[in-house]
C-alpha cells in the first residue's frame, strides 16, 4: 500500500502550529534518546553546560537550582526536575554544593560535559540528513518571520 504525498497547495494549506508541534516533540525525543545512551539526560548536560566556565558561565560562578531553573527558562520542559536533574550529578561527584546551596561543576563534571558535547554533531548530522544548509536557512527564515507576525509588538 502506497500514500500519496500531499500536493504543495495541500501542504500550504495546513497548520504550521500542528508541524512545528510535532517537529518539536519529535526532535526533542530523538535528542533525548541519543544523549540517554550516552549516560546523560539533556537536562544534566544543561545544567553542566551552565555552570562550566567554558560555556555559559565564564566566571565559573555557581548558581542554585532557582537560578538556574530561570536561565533556562527559554528550553526547560514543564516535565525537567532540575532538583532532581542536579541530586544525580552529586551523586557521581559532576557537581557539588556549597553552604549556599549553590551547585559548582567538578572536574568529572566538565569532563562529562566536554564528552557529551563531542556528541552533539553526530546528532544534529542525522537530524540534517538529507536537508541542504539553504534549505534549512530558509526553514529557520520562514519560521522566525511567523513568529514576528505573531507576536504582538509594543506601542
Amino acid at each position: 500500500m502506497t500514500t500519496e504525498q500531499p500536493s504543495d497547495a495541500e501542504l500550504a494549506a495546513q497548520p504550521a502550529a500542528y508541524w512545528t508541534g510535532v517537529a518539536y516533540e519529535a526532535l526533542i525525543a530523538f535528542t533525548r534518546a541519543r544523549q540517554a545512551e550516552l549516560g546523560f539526560t539533556q537536562p544534566q548536560f544543561w545544567l553542566l553546560r551552565n555552570l562550566s566556565k567554558h560555556d555559559l558561565s565564564p566566571d565559573g560562578h555557581g548558581m542554585t537550582v532557582p537560578e538556574l531553573r530561570r536561565a533556562m527558562t527559554s528550553y526547560l520542559r514543564p516535565e525537567d526536575d532540575l532538583e532532581a536533574e542536579a541530586k544525580i550529578l552529586l551523586e557521581h561527584g559532576r557537581l557539588t554544593r556549597d553552604g549556599e546551596g549553590r551547585l559548582w561543576i567538578t572536574e568529572a563534571g566538565e569532563e562529562a560535559r566536554t564528552a557529551l558535547k563531542r556528541h552533539a554533531p553526530e546528532i544534529r548530522a542525522r537530524i540534517h540528513r538529507g536537508i541542504d544548509d539553504a534549505d534549512y536557512v530558509t526553514t529557520l527564515k520562514v519560521l522566525q518571520r511567523m513568529i514576528q507576525n505573531t507576536t504582538p509588538t509594543a506601542p
